[in-house]
């Protein structure tokens, strides 16, 4: 665990490390990472955002390591694909999961039950516009598609938000990345970036917690039997 900590911490440093091993081959293994987080629902942990603003500062500079329109080009793709694949397959084993009362024992190992439910909850506060909000807010953004295919959403409606929504995450981050990762401040406390970058994303979630929290209990009608 305290190694996967440090390697989420250093992100930038693991990927020097990486081009200086692999050169070109970062960017297969970039788009892996990126399909997988968004297409495998078993995969919530990755660090997409984090990940994303660390390729982009390898775009910038006369010394630029990585190709930035070549970076944008195929981390959209892979965010794209992945969650198209994630809708398939939340739209065939779906039903089977929301449809049946109480706990589904597979479910609560596999897809983790507890972040299921949430994605639920916000697919159907935001509908098609949380595929596009749930880019940014890790572990929500690998459950929301499945949820969208179970729910049946359109899939031509679909598309446009998960297109939509790539352009955005991958051009946000990786930018990012571009403009303000060779910042001094930013390069020597990349740690504290990363953290921050994973706060800011978690907020939305903190605050529909504290808003559901604080919302009065419905009052119960009380009929007039005089």
């Amino acid at each position: 665990m305290s190694e996967l900590i440090h390697q989420f911490l250093h992100l930038d440093q693991t990927l020097d490390g990486l081009l200086g091993q692999y050169g070109r081959w970062v960017y297969v293994l970039l788009f892996a990472i990126i399909f997988a987080e968004t297409g495998l629902v078993v995969m919530p942990f990755l660090p997409g955002d984090s990940l994303l603003f660390a390729a982009g500062i390898f775009t910038a500079g006369e010394n630029a390591r990585l190709n930035l329109l070549l970076l944008l080009g195929l981390l959209i793709v892979a965010g794209i694909l992945g969650d198209a694949v994630n809708y398939a397959v939340g739209k065939w084993i779906g039903p089977r999961v929301f449809k049946r009362e109480g706990s589904v024992a597979w479910v609560d190992k596999l897809l983790n039950r507890k972040h299921l439910d949430r994605a639920h909850a916000f697919y159907e506060k935001y509908g098609g516009k949380a595929v596009v909000l749930g880019r940014f807010v890790p572990i929500i953004r690998t459950f929301v598609p499945f949820v969208a295919g179970a729910g049946s959403m359109n899939y031509g409606k679909f598309v446009w938000y998960n297109i939509s929504g790539a352009i955005l995450w991958v051009g946000v981050c990786v930018l990012a990345g571009h403009f303000f990762g060779n910042i001094p401040a930013v390069r020597d406390n990349f740690g504290l970036i990363a953290i921050g970058i994973v706060v800011v994303s978690l907020l939305p979630i903190v605050i529909e917690i504290i808003i559901a929290k604080r919302k009065p209990a419905p009052v119960e009608k009380v009929e007039n039997t005089t």
